[in-house]
């Protein structure tokens, strides 16, 4: 059974007025005619654009990764109510044990989308690897990496993603190794400097974990990790609740780094009224649409990946097309999925749909049409 969708159409080239179907989970066929980005959604017609994919979540609708359990089955319900079609599960840094079983569970999920759900697609390993004196709001249980241990968590469930600081003891030699084994390492909570930032990319590093938070910042003496990822940088991801970045920083690592995209690096207070929430094992406060440790600290976030899309067109000014980009298609170029965060004839059928004020209205995930109104 095919499903017609009408609107207009929003590709990384432009924006077409048209239709889409559906079909067996996939997109059978778009048609259209080109129109100007700027008028999208006028006069009440539809605005279609590539499900968002999420690489840093931590949590969602109440529930935190780290508690195992089904709790990734009521983060995945819920960002997808938000258009996020596919994410990546995120871990905090803990104890070795606590990850293997937050892994553990993550196994089955990984293999199997359950319904009315975004996929998970693996695991974004954000800690124990960093350096204790960038933890941001990670527990204090860092520790060095080694290719043994990472191998063995990669089977429980398979580590896309995983953050170091590269100068920490061993960390540059394990970059390599962990490339070759299909896992793209992106640099995070670092202290080192920009020239440990340029040997990682020389190493084979592919990105940055939420960039300009957690590592040493931009100085014009001391370019540090900030200055490594906009003069070399290739990928890297950012946070635009615009509490974790300036928008006029995000400006420029837009102007640097032609593959930047965006994340949620949301907490189990994403999609959730305020008050005290799990991150790992600490206690956040959402409060003012941010979330805190007790010290202030931000800690992760309450950020959707739909007011993420909101945010770069209605305040940082991304044409649509554009901003579409940096809340899908590029994350999935990033993670090498040729058949996601585009609207094109084969890619899998995940689809938002928005009204003129991207105000989300309908959510498909690989044809599955998800309830937004209703609680996870």
């Amino acid at each position: 059974m095919k499903l017609r969708l009408e609107g207009d159409i929003v590709t990384p080239q432009g924006v077409i007025a048209g239709h889409l179907e559906l079909a067996h989970g996939r997109i059978a066929a778009v048609e259209g005619v080109p129109v100007d980005a700027s008028r999208a959604g006028e006069g009440g017609r539809a605005v279609l654009l590539p499900g968002f994919i999420d690489t840093h979540v931590h949590g969602g609708g109440g529930r935190d990764t780290m508690e195992g359990g089904d709790a990734i089955a009521t983060i995945a319900r819920r960002h997808a109510r938000h258009g996020t079609t596919a994410l990546l599960a995120t871990t905090m840094t803990a104890p070795i044990a606590q990850i293997e079983a937050a892994l553990k569970a993550l196994g089955p999920v990984c293999r199997e989308r359950g319904a009315q759900s975004a996929r998970v697609l693996g695991v974004h390993l954000e800690g124990p690897y960093i350096n204790p004196d960038r933890l941001g709001a990670q527990p204090a249980h860092a520790v060095p990496a080694t290719l043994v241990e990472v191998q063995r968590l990669n089977e429980f469930a398979p580590i896309k993603v995983l953050t170091i600081a590269p100068e920490m003891g061993g960390h540059l030699a394990l970059i390599g190794p962990l490339r070759d084994a299909g896992i793209r390492v992106q640099i995070g909570h670092s202290a080192g400097s920009h020239e440990d930032g340029v040997a990682a990319l020389n190493a084979g590093a592919a990105g940055f974990t939420h960039l300009f938070n957690a590592m040493t910042g931009l100085h014009h003496r001391e370019p540090g990790m900030v200055g490594a990822a906009l003069a070399y940088g290739q990928h890297a991801e950012l946070i635009p609740d615009l509490l974790h970045v300036h928008p006029g920083a995000i400006r420029v690592a837009l102007r640097c780094i032609p593959g930047l995209f965006c994340v949620t690096d949301s907490t189990a207070a994403a999609g959730m009224p305020d008050g005290e929430y799990a991150l790992g094992e600490h206690r956040v406060q959402k409060c003012l649409g941010g979330v805190r440790l007790a010290d202030g600290t931000l800690a992760g976030s309450a950020l959707t990946m739909d007011q993420a899309l909101r945010n770069l067109v209605q305040v940082l000014g991304l044409s649509l097309p554009d901003a579409s980009r940096r809340v899908s298609t590029l994350a999935a170029d990033y993670l090498g999925l040729a058949d996601r965060g585009r609207l094109a004839p084969g890619a899998w059928g995940d689809v938002v749909v928005m009204d003129a004020g991207l105000q989300l209205r309908r959510v498909f995930v690989e044809g599955e049409e998800i309830d937004v109104v209703a609680d996870a």
